[in-house]
């Protein structure tokens, strides 16, 4: 399952209100992420594998079991992508 097409079209980076781009997470940066979100998930594995990046605050929002977190404080930089 994955986000809803809809749903991403009408999503914008809540600090700057920029237009979001789907993006895949390095592996490391995932697990991570996993480990970080577990207890939020006790009943299942959560699954983070794409995040929503915004080229013009430099922030990606981790995209965990299908659900955007669209938090600023739980952004990651861009540069954790690890290019661009």
């Amino acid at each position: 399952m994955a986000v809803d097409p809809e749903l991403l079209e009408i999503l914008v980076c809540p600090k700057t209100r920029a237009a979001l781009e789907l993006v895949p997470l390095p592996q490391e940066l995932a697990r991570s992420l996993v480990e970080k979100y577990r207890e939020s998930f006790r009943d299942e594995e959560p699954v983070v594998e794409q995040g929503l990046l915004c080229r013009e605050s430099r922030l990606v929002y981790p995209i965990v079991s299908d659900i955007p977190i669209m938090l600023v404080d739980e952004a990651l930089p861009a540069d954790a992508l690890g290019s661009g």
